[in-house]
């Protein structure tokens, strides 16, 4: 029988060129290590170690006992996009229609539906860098171009409008944000908000055709895309939506983070009405709806007080290892010129220990048996920088603080 050789020729060069996500690279390698009998600290990836409020999963198991185990509309149940537009007029002061807002399997697939709904080919997407690594990824596979504008740690890793200004041609078809944001933990500040905001208007007197998206003086009117996954996730003041200041926006949202529910896989957009039916046809094509049972036990995260009690527990814990990660990485050495606020991030400057992150964080984790994220992860601008999570227990905090500064000794 002959040997079998791989033809290469068949898989797309679009499927060849995507990157790896590389923290799902640090925690492979980090599982191959245990195997073998390593112990490792794991501060690589975004996800709570706490489990789902009980409430959330009596839900559930309510829902699967009661058959709800059939698909739903497309958009969602109504009951969870009620829940969702009383959330945010509640938080935000934001009035919402229910018919606006279509449930997806995690967030990353919303991500996906609005950006094929946005762009053509060759069209582009404005980011930041550093940014969430999957974002261009995601970007290109739908056509489009993600361009690229430096947020500095001397500037707190903030938005500046005027740079995203800048960057905007007749080919722009949305500008990408994210607070709180990942890698950097940062909260934006309303007003940055506000001046990312007034990127949308359209006046009377510069539009043509009275359309929106028509050219502002030779320009493309952009759509705000606002990544607001890690809302809720403050430990100091509050984030503010971006849809406080405009309605000319998509939302992403969903149940991962704040509920601690990543392995539900539920998610959800809030969209600007005339992109509904576009993203619906592409739903009930690709994905046709989200798991019908993990809707009805994400109206009781939202609606449950237990759940909201239980929430803020868990905002008190994460606050508390944000503070111990932050005093402890200080004390080894790492530069953090800006402390990180929400989510559960920090990112460090560590290039007075190494400028190539990629080899740092691999020699951190066969040497030192802790997984963190290197920051060319998140962008060229994040490069001689490490992420950590501390979405861990405070004793993995400690202990991997103690190998790291054994190890950079």
């Amino acid at each position: 029988m002959s040997e079998k050789v791989a033809d290469t020729n068949f898989v797309s060069r679009r499927s060849r060129k995507i990157p790896s996500f590389i923290a799902m690279d640090v925690l492979e390698k980090a599982e191959k290590l245990e195997r073998k009998g390593e112990d490792i600290v794991h501060l690589e990836l975004g996800e709570p170690d706490f489990d789902t409020p009980l409430p959330v999963e009596e839900a559930g198991i309510k829902a699967l006992k009661a058959k709800k185990t059939h698909y739903t509309n497309s958009l969602g149940i109504y009951k969870l996009r009620e829940a969702i537009a009383n959330r945010y007029q509640e938080r935000y002061g934001v009035n919402l229609d229910p018919e606006q807002i279509i449930i997806t399997s995690g967030s990353s697939p919303a991500l996906l539906l609005i950006f094929s709904a946005l762009l053509n080919p060759g069209e582009e997407i404005i980011i930041s860098d550093p940014h969430y690594s999957c974002y261009p990824n995601m970007i290109e596979s739908c056509g489009g171009k993600p361009i690229k504008v430096p947020i500095t740690e001397k500037e707190g890793f903030r938005y500046q409008a005027q740079r995203f200004a800048a960057e905007i041609s007749d080919k722009t078809k949305g500008i990408l944000i994210n607070s709180p944001g990942n890698p950097t933990g940062v909260v934006s500040p309303s007003e940055d908000l506000q001046r990312l905001a007034s990127l949308t208007s359209i006046s009377n007197s510069n539009r043509d055709n009275n359309q929106p998206g028509s050219a502002i003086k030779g320009k493309q009117v952009p759509y705000l895309i606002s990544d607001e996954i890690y809302h809720g996730l403050v430990y100091e003041g509050q984030a503010s939506s971006i849809l406080e200041f405009t309605d000319r926006a998509f939302v992403i949202n969903g149940f991962s983070k704040l509920y601690a529910m990543t392995g539900w896989r539920l998610g959800y957009a809030i969209l600007p009405p005339e992109f509904v039916r576009p993203i619906q046809k592409m739903q009930q094509n690709f994905f046709i709806c989200a798991s019908s049972f993990a809707q009805e036990a994400a109206v009781t995260a939202l609606e449950c007080e237990e759940c909201q009690r239980q929430v803020e527990e868990m905002k008190r814990t994460y606050n508390k290892r944000r503070k111990a990660l932050l005093k402890g990485l200080k004390e080894i050495g790492f530069t953090i010129k800006v402390e990180p606020t929400g989510a559960f991030y920090v990112l460090a400057n560590a290039k007075r220990f190494a400028e190539d992150s990629y080899k740092l964080a691999f020699e951190i984790l066969e040497e030192a048996g802790v997984a963190v994220t290197p920051g060319i992860d998140f962008g060229e601008k994040a490069e001689g920088f490490l992420r950590f999570s501390y979405a861990n227990s405070l004793e993995n905090i400690s202990e991997a603080l103690n190998r790291l500064e054994r190890y950079l000794k």
